[in-house]
């Protein structure tokens, strides 16, 4: 069997991930098993500049505000704004450190550096592909609202605007209202069923149809990149109203419900991204494999369909998954895997990493799928053997060093 195996490995370059796939796909989903890991956005930035450089990728959407993500997306493409600026407002997640990770700066360092000079047909871009939305909290939608109605303000009739600005900020409110951090577990605290809400919601529809009627008009007067926005704006509003809605629901599907709401945000930010030309996504494993995604929450498990099994459905073969495994992080007390795990399979390779033929591993392994590993880091999610085949190809990893920042902390 370990011939086998041996057999399904080649070395971990996008050549050799192409290699894998019936075609290039418009979006090539790289999972991570474990966020905060700097080893992990490290192997993210050297498959992304080889993408770049060698099969004419052009995007890399990574686990993070969508909004936010613009800060960084202008600085790489227009220059603006410093480095220490984009990485401070354009990303999100900070109980992941995404803001002050050494390798998201050197990834943003290196775009805008490749893309001085370039044409912007020749320029790599940057995307957030999540929604507004923490693990605390969900945004205000008035960013994202505001933003919509100020484009189609200065550009259609007025008249057509089912309303004006000073209409939605009353209706909005305080931010405060809206990213209570208490509606997360209590529904009584959401506003998403009030009477102002319920009114935005209606507002945000309308606005959105107007932007999608007035398309010609728009294309034809300004850029494409700022329709593009407008309508990254309007899908954020709405998304972002549909959520607050289902915070104050008290049924036992409400976090079901909120699961498939913010992974339908991100298949619908990912669908627009790949109008553009093939991009490299990078999230967490579960967010983007083609089977039903699971997490045990505070009231228990949850399961939906996450944005990668939505996407899978949408583009066929023009999606393609690659996760990450690991052998070791034991700086997180992940020690050795058994040897009967697919993880302790691999681990008895001699590469300290290598990219594997996941549907040829699983035929190699035969009907019997070998036992699932059990973390005893709550952080770091085994693969599922029983999944194998559902994946395009798998990059594994051998021993996780230390993060560095992890280190400066203990030294305190």
């Amino acid at each position: 069997m370990a011939t086998d195996i041996k057999d399904t490995t080649r070395a971990v370059e996008a050549a050799a991930v192409m290699g894998l796939l019936p075609a290039r796909p418009r979006l090539l989903a790289l999972g991570e098993p474990a966020h905060g890991e700097e080893s992990l956005l490290e192997l993210r930035n050297e498959l992304f500049r080889q993408l770049v450089e060698q099969e004419g990728y052009r995007t890399i959407a990574i686990e993070s505000d969508c909004l936010a993500g613009l800060a960084v997306d202008d600085c790489v493409t227009s220059a603006t704004g410093t480095l220490d600026e984009a990485l401070e407002h354009g990303f999100s997640h900070p109980d992941l450190g995404l803001s002050t990770s050494a390798a998201n700066r050197e990834l943003v360092r290196w775009m805008r550096a490749h893309n001085d000079g370039r044409p912007p047909s020749e320029q790599v871009r940057f995307a957030g592909l999540d929604g507004p939305l923490e693990i605390t909290h969900a945004a205000s939608p008035r960013r994202a609202l505001t933003a919509l109605h100020d484009h189609l303000r200065a550009r259609v009739a007025a008249d057509l605007l089912p309303c004006t600005g000073e209409t939605l900020h009353r209706l909005l409110g305080a931010d405060e209202n809206w990213t209570d951090p208490a509606a997360m577990t209590d529904p009584s605290r959401s506003v998403g069923r009030s009477a102002g809400a319920g009114r935005l919601r209606l507002l945000a529809d309308d606005l959105v149809a107007l932007l999608d009627a007035q398309t010609p008009h728009l294309l034809a007067t300004a850029p494409r990149d700022e329709w593009e926005r407008a309508r990254l704006y309007g899908r954020t509003a709405t998304g972002l109203l549909r959520y607050h809605y289902w915070m104050a629901d008290t049924s036992p599907a409400r976090m079901t419900r909120l699961c498939a709401l913010r992974a339908l945000m991100m298949a619908d930010n990912l669908l627009a991204v790949a109008e553009r030309g093939p991009a490299l996504v990078h999230a967490h494993n579960i967010h983007l494999q083609r089977e039903k995604s699971t997490m045990q929450m505070w009231q228990g498990p949850v399961e939906w369909w996450g944005a990668g099994a939505l996407l899978s459905a949408r583009l066929g073969e023009e999606y393609a998954f690659v996760a990450t495994a690991l052998g070791t992080i034991r700086h997180r007390g992940v020690d050795t895997p058994p040897p009967d795990t697919v993880e302790g399979l691999l681990y008895a390779l001699p590469e300290d990493r290598c990219l594997v033929d996941a549907p040829r591993l699983a035929a190699a392994l035969g009907t019997a799928p070998p036992a699932p590993r059990v973390s005893p880091w709550f952080g770091y999610a085994p693969l599922d053997p029983a999944g194998l085949a559902r994946r395009d190809g798998i990059v594994f990893l051998k021993d996780l060093p230390r993060d560095p920042r992890d280190a400066a902390d203990s030294g305190r």
